[in-house]
């Protein structure tokens, strides 16, 4: 049964320096906060997983929070490139980030893999690509019925998946519809989640399209309001696309965004150094 935690606890708790660590959600309740608190407790050596890592993960990088990024695409999303991702990646700033990249289509059949207890998923795809040349974790396997030439990819089974829904009731059901990624296989995937909610309620409306994830499933849910922003939350509130213009500016230097993360994370003074 999942708990009902703060957003503090449930990062103290669940995240571990050293964890892979899966923040899913596509354009859509992606959990900015719980990232920035990651930042907050200053979490270290992570293994950072993300079909689309976005600004989180270029808050996440520039901070020293990670060590590796698996991923399929990167990217300010109708802006431009993530300059602490380019400046850990072709400089080692702060810290040296390793890099696995996979297609979309590899990323979302590893999540099922891995919620499916398989140990690999087995796709059409990286066909005229070069990235089986420079990711390991493509292999080519014949289909043993057709004699097919396919590709296969590892199961990922990350330490801890953290998302964004809309709503929790109060046992730690998870309620969230619209436009929704691989949430649902990212936390069945994983050993421990936690999910941020715009409010907990004492019962779920069906709303259409919904996804419901079983308190079962559910390690711990923190109530979070704004918690996607500056992504946004269907029903709740909007995008925040000037956000993602600024961040532009914000990420592209080493300065402004130590600036940053002193005043929008820390508000204690306290500076994000190289190591």
């Amino acid at each position: 049964m999942a708990e009902i935690v703060s957003l503090a606890d449930g990062v103290g708790r669940l995240v571990h320096d050293g964890d892979m660590v899966a923040m899913e959600g596509f354009t859509h309740l992606i959990p900015h906060a719980a990232g920035q608190e990651i930042i907050r407790q200053r979490r270290e050596n992570l293994t950072l997983v993300r079909m689309t890592p976005d600004i989180i993960y270029d808050q996440l990088i520039g901070a020293g929070c990670a060590r590796k990024l698996v991923f399929s695409w990167g990217g300010n999303p109708g802006v431009g490139s993530l300059h602490r991702f380019r400046d850990a990646v072709q400089n080692g700033w702060p810290v040296p980030l390793e890099i696995e990249e996979h297609s979309h289509a590899g990323m979302a059949n590893r999540y099922v893999a891995g919620a499916s207890g398989l140990p690999f998923a087995v796709l059409r795809g990286y066909a005229g690509t070069d990235l089986p040349k420079h990711t390991g974790t493509i292999k080519q396997i014949t289909c043993p019925f057709t004699g097919e030439r396919l590709a296969a990819v590892p199961a990922l089974n990350p330490d801890v998946a953290v998302i964004h829904a809309q709503r929790a009731d109060r046992a730690g059901n998870v309620q969230m519809w619209g436009l929704v990624g691989v949430q649902k296989e990212a936390v069945l995937a994983s050993g421990r989640s936690l999910v941020t909610v715009e409010e907990v309620v004492d019962e779920l409306e069906p709303v259409p399209g919904q996804v419901i994830l079983p308190s079962w499933a559910v390690t711990c849910v923190a109530e979070v309001p704004h918690g996607a922003h500056p992504s946004y939350a269907q029903g709740y509130y909007e995008r925040d696309n000037a956000y993602y213009e600024e961040w532009d500016s914000i990420g592209r230097k080493r300065d402004s965004f130590q600036e940053w993360v002193r005043e929008k994370v820390f508000a204690t003074g306290a500076e994000v150094k190289a190591k």
